[in-house]
C-alpha cells in the first residue's frame, strides 16, 4: 500500500548528512549507553536482584517469546500507552486510515529503539499494518518496565528491562534476530547497533533486509560510512534529517525535557546560574532557549561558524570550553561527537558543577577517565553521582554521561507522535517500494511526507491552512497541494 498524496510519491532525495551485572567500573560501549529512558517507571531495576534472563514468564495466552523485568506489570504498563495515545492521534489517524489494507502485511520488522509508552503506539501501529515485530531497547536506561511487560502480553516479542548490563543489551538484541524460523526483512534502529549486529553477526540476514529506518544523528553516521565504504547492501532511510524530526522531536522536545531532566535529579534553580552548552545544533539551540527563558546566563561552543553566528545572532556568548571551565555551574553537551568533556575539564570545574549529556551517545563526556582509585563515585539518587576528588571537590554527573532526558525524566508525548509517524510511513514506503526505486544507499524524506506528517498534527491544534488560489499557485510556480518548499530549502 502506498499512501497517496495529491500528486504522486517523488523519490526519496539522497543527501549526505553533515555530520551480567552493571557496576560502576564496567566498560562503556558507544552503544548500549544512550537513553531515552523514563524516571516514571513503576520500579527500579536494583528492586529485585533476579536478572530476567534467569526468570521463566509467560503471558495469560501462555507464549514465553519476551524477556521483561516482569509480566505482571502489564496492566500498568497498558494504562501508560493508554495515556500516550490521546496525545499522539496523528499516529492513531495513520492507524485507523491504513489498517484495513495492511500495508506491512508480510513485513517481519525488528526493531531496537527506547520502550516507552510513546514507542509501544507505534509499535503496536506497525502491528496493526500487518508488520510481525521482535523488539529491543537502543539504551540500557530507558526502558519503561511496565510498558515493555504490556507489549509482552499484547503479543509482541519484546526483550528489554530498565538496567541491562552491557552483556544485557547485546544478549537482548540477539534474541531478537536470532529465532528459528523468523527472519527479519525490514530494521527499525535508534543508534544504529541492531544494524551494526546484523551486519556483523547475520551477514546473510542483512543481504536480505528490504530496508532500514534509524532516527539517530550517530545511526545515520554509521549508515554513511558502510555506504561510503560500498557495504550498505541495502536501501536505508535517513528519518534524523527530516524537517520533522530536526525540527520538532530535535528542537522543541529538547526544549522542555532538558529542565525537566535537570530539575527532577538535581532541584536545581537556573536563575544567575552559569551555563555552558556544547553545540548550537537544534538540540542545542532548544537547550539554549528554555535555560534563558528562566533566567540562566548561557555560553555555547561551537565548531560550525554558521551555527556559531546563529547562537550570537540569538544573544549568546561563543567561547571555547576551556575559557569559562572553571566559572559555570551546569555543562551540557549536545554535539554527537566524543570526548567534548575530557578528564581536564573535569578536573578544572568547580565544586558542585553539574554534568549531561543531551546528546545520543554517551561518548561525550569522558566518564571513563573518572573510573580511578584516586576518585570516589557516590550514588545519591537515581541516575545521580557524585564523583569526588581528594581535596572534597565534587562534581554531579547525571544518567553517567547517557541521553539526559530520557533517562532521568521524560519527553513531550506529542512530538514522539511526529517522530512516530514519520518512522511509520518511512517503512511503508520503503516496504512497498518497487524494486529498483531504492539504491543501496542512503535516502532523505521527500519534502511531501514531511508535510503530510505536519498536517496530520494540525487538527490538535484547530489550525486551519490557507489554500493557494490558481492564480498564486501560478505565480509561485507551486502545486496548489504541495510541495511548497524545495529539497534544498532550510526551515
Amino acid at each position: 500500500m502506498q499512501i497517496q498524496f495529491a500528486d504522486d510519491m517523488q523519490e526519496f532525495t539522497k543527501f549526505p548528512t553533515k555530520t551480567g551485572r552493571r557496576s560502576l567500573s564496567r566498560s562503556i560501549s558507544q552503544s548500549s549507553t544512550d537513553s531515552y529512558s523514563s524516571a516514571a517507571s513503576y520500579t527500579d531495576s536494583s528492586d529485585d536482584e533476579v536478572s530476567p534472563r534467569e526468570k521463566q514468564q509467560t503471558n495469560s495466552k501462555g507464549s514465553s517469546n519476551f524477556c521483561v523485568k516482569n509480566i505482571k506489570q502489564a496492566e500498568f504498563g497498558r494504562r501508560e500507552i493508554e495515556i500516550a495515545e490521546q496525545d499522539m492521534s496523528a499516529l492513531i489517524s495513520l492507524r485507523k486510515r491504513a489498517q484495513g489494507e495492511k500495508p506491512l502485511a508480510g513485513a517481519k520488522i525488528v526493531g531496537c529503539t527506547h520502550i516507552t509508552a510513546q514507542t509501544a503506539v507505534l509499535i503496536e501501529t506497525l502491528c496493526a499494518l500487518g508488520a510481525q515485530c521482535r523488539w529491543s531497547a537502543c539504551n540500557i536506561y530507558s526502558t519503561q518496565n511496565e510498558v515493555a511487560a504490556a507489549l509482552a502480553e499484547a503479543g509482541v516479542a519484546v526483550f528489554a528491562w530498565k538496567g541491562e548490563s552491557e552483556d544485557d543489551f547485546w544478549w537482548c538484541i540477539d534474541r531478537c534476530v536470532n529465532m528459528d524460523g523468523w527472519q527479519a526483512n525490514m530494521i527499525l534502529d535508534d543508534g544504529g547497533d541492531l544494524t551494526h549486529w546484523v551486519y556483523k553477526k547475520y551477514p546473510n540476514v542483512f543481504k536480505k533486509i528490504r530496508g532500514i529506518v534509524e532516527e539517530s544523528v550517530t545511526g545515520v553516521h554509521r549508515l554513511y560510512q558502510l555506504s561510503k565504504a560500498g557495504k550498505l547492501c541495502v536501501p536505508a532511510m535517513n528519518v534524523n534529517d527530516s524537517v520533522t524530526k530536526q525540527k520538532f522531536d530535535n528542537l522543541y522536545c529538547c526544549r522542555e525535557s532538558i529542565l525537566d531532566g535537570l530539575k527532577r535529579t538535581t532541584d536545581v534553580m537556573f536563575g544567575g546560574k552559569q551555563v555552558v552548552v556544547c553545540g548550537y545544533g537544534e538540540v542545542g539551540k532548544g537547550c539554549c532557549a528554555a535555560l534563558k527563558a528562566l533566567g540562566a546566563i548561557v555560553y555555547i561552543t561551537e565548531i560550525d561558524p554558521i551555527c556559531a553566528l546563529q547562537a550570537c545572532m540569538d544573544g549568546f556568548r561563543v567561547v571555547k570550553l576551556n575559557e569559562v571551565i572553571r566559572q559555570v555551574d551546569v555543562v551540557i553537551t549536545c554535539t554527537g561527537n566524543k570526548n567534548v568533556v575530557t578528564r581536564e575539564h573535569l578536573d578544572r570545574m568547580k565544586n558542585s558543577c553539574i554534568v549531561c549529556n543531551m546528546g545520543h551517545s554517551n561518548t561525550e563526556i569522558d566518564v571513563t577517565s573518572l573510573r580511578t582509585p584516586e576518585l570516589t563515585w557516590e550514588r545519591v539518587r537515581s541516575q545521580v553521582d557524585h564523583v569526588i576528588w581528594p581535596d572534597g571537590k565534587r562534581v554531579v554527573l547525571l544518567a553517567e554521561g547517557r541521553l539526559l532526558n530520557l533517562s532521568c525524566s521524560t519527553v513531550p508525548t506529542f512530538v514522539l507522535s511526529i517522530t512516530a509517524t514519520t518512522q511509520a510511513l518511512a517503512l511503508i514506503e520503503l516496504y512497498n517500494a518497487p524494486e529498483g526505486r531504492y539504491k543501496q544507499d542512503v535516502y532523505l524524506l521527500p519534502k511531501k511526507m514531511d508535510e503530510y506528517v505536519a498536517s496530520l498534527h494540525l487538527p490538535s491544534f484547530d489550525a486551519h491552512l490557507t489554500e493557494l488560489t490558481d492564480d498564486q499557485a501560478k505565480y509561485l510556480g507551486l502545486n496548489k497541494n504541495g510541495p511548497f518548499k524545495p529539497n534544498y530549502y532550510r526551515y
